[in-house]
């Protein structure tokens, strides 16, 4: 598998992401509005609603998608289609990279272009994966009154800083505790990311010791010792190893990549920071703190954790904190449903990410979030993503939710064809811990 950046919204090993072909009886549109690419797919029989994606990050170092999807899997906008709602997306006058500033007005210009080209709609959904989560979430909150509920599915719910800060606490401690010459901030070396991922996989098959500090780097950022979707969570060290370093590898290493320079020539400098950060209070927050007990058996852990507290001397620019807070974040005003849902073994937003946006949002019978138990970042099956709309359109249609609990969404997702579920339907009742970052 060929190395992502940070947050390019793909689903890992096993659940692909195809593009929807135009039906015969829908209208599709494609062009360039205000600078931005967009699709706009809509049914012969349109009921008045519209669902407006927004995508996640694309890498830098690839290439922009030749045609733009409408959501994590293309049998879903066939369901949407086929139950009359158009779904539209743009692709952000900055494509690639850290995109969300221009999405919360690209997606405004869609919206407009839609009213004056197709009619205006009754209902307007935001919806969005990964990054695109927190765009679809922050565009709501700005124009309350524009629409009526939003699904974030493994979205970055809980802010770009605190994402961002995460991934400089995972690099940091692999470069403090296992060595390396990559740059943390001010990424300015187009091969930064490779060192970074020479000295993880170096790790990943060297000494217990370098093992173990690989299980608390990932461990600090909530990196899950889960990877194949198609397998149960496996039980050894050695095995959890391997499947943080393969997170770490085609993703996370991204936190000192390409997308970090963007974000930084973004933002106008490094928005992160470790100055002050208690890393054995931090790691007590970790949902993978007993897998660190157990790969440290025998080997000095608190040693690391102190050289870690001595180290952490990294100070953010001020304005690009503020810049990457103002773009990303949340603030959790739902005068409109939220549905958000996550696999449990999500090592690019882990499912703790749901955590701080449930503790802000202003009323919390409007949020609704469900956990896929699969490992994966966005490893929905059709199945799953189209329960997550239906729970949410029926909420919005009816103004009550229906039964979110397992067993009814499970039932719901198994009545759907069985083209759409590759796999059982695996949501489960799942309560998520702190998120590590405060």
């Amino acid at each position: 598998m060929g190395r992502a950046s940070v947050l390019v919204l793909a689903v890992l090993v096993v659940l692909g992401v195809s593009t929807v072909p135009a039906l015969a009886a829908t209208r599709e549109f494609t062009g360039v509005n205000a600078g931005a690419r967009y699709r706009v797919v809509v049914p012969s029989g349109w009921n008045g609603s519209l669902v407006v994606w927004s995508h996640g990050t694309y890498s830098p170092e690839r290439d922009e998608p030749e045609v733009l999807d409408l959501s994590v899997q293309a049998d879903t906008v066939t369901w949407l289609l086929d139950h009359g709602y158009a779904v539209g997306a743009s692709g952000f006058r900055h494509v690639v990279g850290w995109s969300i500033a221009d999405g919360l007005t690209d997606q405004l210009n869609l919206v407009a272009w839609f009213k004056r080209n197709v009619g205006t709609p009754r209902r307007i959904v935001s919806a969005g994966a990964s990054a695109g989560g927190a765009t679809a979430t922050v565009l709501a909150e700005r124009n309350p009154r524009l629409f009526d509920g939003v699904v974030t599915e493994c979205g970055m719910v809980g802010g770009g800083v605190r994402y961002w800060n995460s991934g400089l606490d995972l690099m940091f401690a692999v470069r403090t505790l296992l060595g390396g010459d990559f740059q943390l901030t001010h990424v300015t070396d187009p091969g930064n990311e490779d060192k970074a991922a020479a000295v993880i996989e170096q790790a990943a098959t060297g000494t217990p010791l370098q093992q173990a500090r690989l299980v608390l780097a990932n461990a600090l950022a909530d990196v899950p010792g889960w990877f194949d979707s198609t397998k149960p969570r496996p039980t050894s060290v050695s095995e959890q190893v391997e499947a943080m370093s393969w997170w770490d590898v085609n993703v996370r290493t991204g936190a000192v990549g390409a997308t970090r320079q963007d974000l930084e020539r973004w933002a106008g400098g490094n928005p992160t920071w470790n100055f002050g950060v208690d890393y054995p209070h931090l790691l007590t927050r970790s949902s993978e703190l007993a897998l660190v007990k157990q790969a440290y058996t025998g080997l000095d852990l608190d040693a690391d954790l102190t050289a870690l507290n001595r180290a952490a001397t990294i100070k953010p620019d001020p304005q690009a904190t503020a810049y990457l807070a103002a773009t990303s974040q949340p603030r959790g005003r739902t005068p409109w449903p939220v549905l958000g849902v996550r696999d449990t073994g999500d090592g690019v937003l882990p499912i703790a990410n749901d955590t701080p946006y449930a503790q802000t949002v202003d009323n919390p019978a409007n949020l609704r979030q469900l956990a896929v138990n699969r490992a994966g970042h966005c490893a929905l099956t059709a199945a799953e993503e189209i329960t997550a709309f239906q729970t949410l359109l029926d909420r919005v249609a009816t103004g009550h939710w229906p039964a979110t609990d397992p067993a009814a969404l499970n039932s719901r997702a198994q009545a759907l064809p069985p083209e759409l579920r590759p796999m059982p339907p695996a949501f489960i009742q799942h309560v998520a811990g702190p998120y590590p970052r405060p």
